[in-house]
């Protein structure tokens, strides 16, 4: 017999949950998270700082010495907004765990495998199963404080819960309440494993939104508007690395201004197929993960930060945090309608911490000068990166569907089912992201939103690794191909969660795969075989094979090319390069794939400051080779080319005053790192002051691009710079 499950997880709109101009009213571009207090070694001079943790940072053993209060001041000293983050599934909460605050041991909250296993993320630091009583002490105990402290906006992060867990009487417990069922092993059915991630999913819905409720009511009554804010890895990273969490639904809360999309090499370096190779793919993956964040909350108005990470979790030596920092960033400026960037976790790592000289040498250091300077040149980029309507180069308007449910599908396996490094999904988009084309992902649950699908010409879709959580999906999709969208079906429809207790398949409902029903909707036979077929004045094409098939086999993604190509068809056929390109004038963002239809490079001819080159060259031809990116100033594009101004530096610039014959401003930034910068003047420098010093050095002026290079040891006291023309 088959039980509904209850579930409820609405469609925005079809809910009647959509509110626009939803992102926060505030001056915060650029951001970092920190566990310590203020330090000349971190100072990065970006517009706010996430202060970390009532008790600080689990994975921060050294740091912790102040109180957060002294922290929170240490930081609004030195004339930063100051923010505040905890984790939400895990965090210093051990007098809670140990009992201290309410008279109870409660380690038996933690998230749990079959095996028994604790699933911890430190030392008395569970994994949560976030109780009502978990809740109320993180009310009672952090929010409270950290609002009585002064904090404005609050971040809780990273809402997991392993895919693997799901064991413990703590969760049991949830289920019985829930569901009114006894709680059942998910490793003994499809539906078992369904019903359980979605109780997983619910679990930390209710938990974000009790706790933002709370923390605007309280704010209210002390008359202040408090901002409340979800980090969170991307859909793509939570479905590859087997976690479950709220994600895109999380925008019909009121109670929630906005996400930080926590993407870095760390998520994108997780291998993936193409074309029967599994390897990393940094850029591919992380335009991915960024794009489904993007996606995520465009439609609906909230704030997205984007983060960006030097290093990652993982030791690896510096080069490689080099190399693949370039390739997330590069990746994250090629979505020009966000602007606002977390720029770095843990300074205190970055800066201070000791990591491998090279891939074959066990000698650590800190960050070599060369990297710290060129980190910081692309961090001061940030701070000015302007949200524009330009396009990335390509061919515009195909999307992938993608929804919440990708979660709860990826374990444990049934029926020897598998879909490796979730190969379903990147299976629609690596063969067209290979090609160069910038394709979209779209979000099921925003379907209700008109704006979700207003720029899609074709949308690609799939129920491989995926299930429609409501009916009002296909309601909107029907109508949306009726108008004239073009529908691409992949799927066979075997894996064994096509027939799980679902909407589509209890009460009057009998159809034994949800594209069944999506079909009907369509006009279509229910179990459409391969081909095409015309609805309205739109058209649908079915295939009906896996999308791992066109990655996990060598050339397997033709019929699939050829079948999106037909469909894009017009007067502009669907165009295939190794490259993307876009233009954030005055800065340029270039990436070369490899992999892809040529192995040539791409050149661009002008006059460009190199911000991946901690020496700052005016360059006037520059060459991006396959499997590299590129991040220029277009010096001709400067906007106001007849006002000085610092166009490129690894320090950040205020109280600039200028005058006919002069141009002043400060200068902060981290101790013991170079200062650099490419300053645009109207004439050759006669003067260059630091600090009283003289430093001009004619040799540095560079009468093409009519910049000035100056350098100097960085200080984050600030150095006064005067220059005279």
């Amino acid at each position: 017999m088959k039980t509904k499950l209850t579930i409820a997880l609405p469609l925005l709109v079809a809910a009647g949950i959509f509110f626009e101009g939803r992102a926060a009213d505030d001056n915060v571009k650029t951001t970092f998270q920190t566990s310590r207090a203020w330090s000349p070694t971190i100072d990065n001079r970006a517009d706010a700082v996430m202060v970390y943790g009532v008790g600080g940072n689990p994975s921060d053993r050294h740091g912790n010495r102040h109180d957060f209060e002294s922290r929170v001041k240490s930081w609004k000293d030195k004339g930063y907004t100051v923010h505040f983050m905890t984790g939400i599934a895990w965090g210093e909460y051990q007098d809670y765990f140990t009992g201290e605050w309410d008279g109870k041991r409660h380690l038996d909250e933690g998230q749990v495998t079959q095996t028994g296993d604790t699933i911890w993320h430190g030392h008395m630091v569970p994994y949560i199963v976030p109780s009502e009583n978990f809740l109320n002490y993180l009310k009672e105990k952090h929010i409270k404080r950290v609002i009585d402290a002064g904090v404005d906006a609050i971040f809780m992060e990273e809402p997991e819960f392993w895919a693997r867990s799901g064991y413990s009487d703590a969760f049991k417990k949830e289920w019985k309440e829930y569901y009114g069922t006894e709680w059942r092993p998910q490793h003994e059915s499809p539906e078992a494993t369904y019903m359980s991630n979605k109780l997983k999913y619910h679990l930390y819905y209710r938990a974000l939104d009790e706790i933002f409720s709370y923390a605007k009511e309280y704010g209210r009554s002390l008359g202040r508007d408090i901002k409340c804010y979800v980090p969170t890895h991307s859909l793509v990273n939570y479905s590859q690395w087997q976690i479950v969490s709220p994600e895109a639904s999380l925008a019909s809360l009121p109670s929630v201004d906005g996400y930080i999309a926590q993407v870095w090499t760390g998520t994108s370096r997780e291998p993936n197929f193409y074309n029967g190779k599994y390897k990393e793919r940094v850029f591919e993956t992380a335009f991915l993960e960024y794009g489904s964040m993007e996606s995520m909350t465009a439609p609906t108005g909230r704030k997205m930060f984007f983060l960006t990470d030097p290093i990652e979790d993982r030791a690896k030596d510096w080069d490689d945090y080099k190399r693949n920092y370039q390739a997330t960033f590069t990746a994250q400026l090629l979505y020009p309608g966000v602007g606002d960037y977390e720029v770095m976790p843990w300074p205190e790592r970055v800066y201070e911490g000791l990591y491998k000289v090279d891939d074959g040498s066990d000698r650590r250091t800190r960050i070599p000068r060369f990297y710290s300077t060129q980190m910081q040149v692309m961090i001061n980029a940030l701070n000015k990166m302007p949200v524009v309507n330009n396009d990335v180069t390509g061919s515009k308007g195909i999307g992938i569907l993608m929804g919440n449910s990708l979660m709860f599908q990826r374990f444990p396996l049934h029926d020897g089912y598998d879909d490796p490094q979730l190969a379903n999904f990147y299976g629609l988009a690596l063969p067209l992201v290979k090609r160069g084309v910038p394709v979209k992902t779209v979000h099921i649950e925003n379907l209700g939103v008109p704006a979700t699908l207003a720029d899609t010409k074709v949308l690609v879709m799939t129920y491989s690794n995926m299930k429609p959580l409501d009916a009002a999906a296909h309601t909107y999709l029907a109508q949306w191909v009726k108008d004239g969208g073009k529908l691409l079906f992949v799927g066979s429809d075997k894996d064994p969660f096509q027939n799980v207790s679902e909407w589509w398949s209890i009460g009057s409902n009998s159809y034994s795969a949800p594209s069944q029903h999506l079909f009907e909707q369509l006009g279509i036979d229910r179990d459409a075989a391969d081909g095409s077929y015309k609805v309205g004045k739109g058209e649908v094409v079915v295939m009906r094979n896996d999308p791992k098939e066109h990655i996990l086999n060598e050339e397997g993604d033709a019929a699939f090319i050829n079948a999106v190509s037909s469909l894009y068809g017009g007067k502009n056929k669907l165009q295939f390069k190794n490259n993307f390109l876009l233009n954030r004038s005055p800065y340029v963002i270039a990436a070369v794939m490899d992999e892809s239809v040529a192995d040539t490079p791409m050149t661009l001819k002008g006059t460009y400051i190199d911000l991946f080159d901690p020496a700052l060259p005016v360059k006037k031809e520059v060459t991006v080779q396959p499997g590299t990116q590129a991040l220029l100033v277009d010096v001709v594009a400067v906007a106001d080319r007849k006002r000085p101004q610092v166009l490129a530096a690894s320090f950040r610039e205020s109280d600039e005053k200028v005058t006919s014959k002069s141009y002043t401003f400060t200068a902060k930034s981290p101790i013991d790192t170079d200062g650099i910068a490419r300053i645009l003047l109207p004439r050759a420098p006669k003067s260059v002051v630091v600090d009283d010093v003289e430093t001009v050095n004619p040799a540095n002026w560079d009468a093409t691009s009519k910049t000035y290079l100056l350098t100097f040891d960085n200080t984050p006291d600030g150095h006064t710079v005067t220059i005279t023309y």
